[in-house]
């Protein structure tokens, strides 16, 4: 199974610029051990307050059980607090097709979209599905363009469907064209948060760096 988890550390008051130093240090080479053991596959920088450092983070485990051990195992931990979200196969995930590309591109911004799918009352059933099977091909143009990365399902409210997806674009312009261009385009509401690098994301270093 796949989780996203919004990683949120506090140093505590008075920790001395060595502890930070020495366990920033070892987090990130448990990152590195983590993406070799296939458990760590994206890792991002998140926006934060003051005070705070804040990641995103793309993990695979067998269950929640042992995602927990997993995360538990970091170094930062100590001063972390996680929020987990399960994710969910979607259909048109582009992981799902032969040219997945996790690498990411030099001068292309990354983004998490939530789309929250409202069908109106009365629409028919067959301009549904008709609609559908036309984002389900946009989706797949769109995952060849490199545009969209990965797509999940993830939990709604009853009479909705919900997915989250990773995407890629020059800037927020761009990505907002891309949604505009998707059928389903008139009945959704978008979620975006805009992620920032991360020294030890396993897609964009071999040699991964002081993280937090």
């Amino acid at each position: 199974m796949e989780y996203l988890v919004t990683m949120t550390t506090h140093v505590p008051d008075g920790t001395s610029e060595e502890a930070v130093r020495d366990v920033r240090t070892r987090e990130a080479a448990h990152s590195r051990d983590l993406a070799a053991q296939g458990h760590l596959l994206r890792l991002w920088r998140a926006p934060r307050q003051p005070g705070e450092w804040r990641s995103l983070g793309l993990f695979a485990a067998d269950d929640s059980g042992r995602l927990e051990d997993v995360l538990a195992s970091m170094p930062l931990r100590v001063w972390r607090t996680d929020e987990v979200a399960s994710l969910s196969p979607h259909p048109n995930d582009p992981a799902n097709q032969n040219h997945r590309d996790i690498e990411v591109r030099a001068g292309t911004v990354e983004f998490l979209i939530t789309l929250t799918i409202s069908v109106p009352e009365g629409t028919p059933g067959q301009t549904v599905a008709d609609t559908k099977a036309r984002e389900a091909e946009r989706a797949r143009e769109l995952g060849e363009q490199g545009h969209l990365v990965r797509l999940w399902s993830v939990p709604a409210q009853p009479g909705q469907s919900r997915t989250l997806g990773l995407w890629r674009a020059q800037d927020a312009a761009e990505m907002q064209a891309i949604l505009e261009s998707l059928p389903l385009y008139p009945w959704l509401t978008a979620e975006t948060t805009t992620l920032g690098r991360h020294p030890s994301d396993p897609a964009i270093t071999g040699e991964l760096t002081a993280s937090g």
